[in-house]
């Protein structure tokens, strides 16, 4: 599987995401400014590690599905709806799997952030990272995290634990997309990782 890192965190207002921009298969950069983190409504979004494609085919999907939901109910679609509904499409492609773990994020009536693996396993967390990353940037996240951090704190610690695994991981690199989630919507910006 490519090498990555994505992370989630729920700050005391929303969520924040943050991926660094490498891909890379084995020892090749494929390609150094590549989006990890899609918007899926207008309160959740979703970061990936692992094959991009398969995750823009997931959320092109889920995206779909939510908005048809929405139009059916008339309410916007839950973070753990939608978490549920990746986890279900994910299973049911078990024996021909999506290669990409999974962070959702969104605001419902508190920040929530979900992690997923390639066949759909659910994990609920209040934050998470996944891909090759995952170990220096919990390192960070495990130090450094406290429950009611404001945006501010929250997007710091996602920078600085994304630029600890650049630091280690070679297949981590070229910059930092960040999106964040409140209850004023989606705010997404991108950064160079020096």
């Amino acid at each position: 599987m490519p090498g990555a890192t994505a992370i989630g965190l729920t700050y005391n207002d929303g969520v924040i995401l943050a991926a660094e921009k490498r891909i890379s298969y084995g020892n090749f950069v494929v390609n150094k400014n590549t989006k990890k983190i899609f918007p899926v409504t207008d309160h959740v979004a979703a970061a990936c590690a692992g094959m991009v494609a398969d995750m823009q085919v997931l959320v092109r999907q889920v995206t779909a599905l939510a908005k048809i939901r929405k139009l059916e109910t008339r309410r916007e679609v839950a973070p753990n709806s939608i978490a549920k509904l990746m986890s279900v499409i994910m299973f049911e492609r078990r024996y021909f799997p999506l290669l990409t773990q999974v962070i959702v994020g969104g605001i419902d009536s508190k920040p929530q952030v979900y992690t997923l693996d390639p066949l759909g396993s659910l994990l609920p967390d209040i934050y998470a990272a996944v891909g090759t990353g995952a170990e220096m940037a919990l390192g960070v996240l495990d130090a450094d995290y406290k429950e009611g951090m404001t945006e501010d704190e929250a997007k710091n610690l996602a920078i600085k634990a994304i630029k600890s695994s650049i630091q280690r991981d070679s297949a981590s690199g070229d910059g930092i997309d960040l999106l964040s989630i409140s209850n004023s919507g989606i705010l997404q910006n991108s950064m160079n990782a020096t």
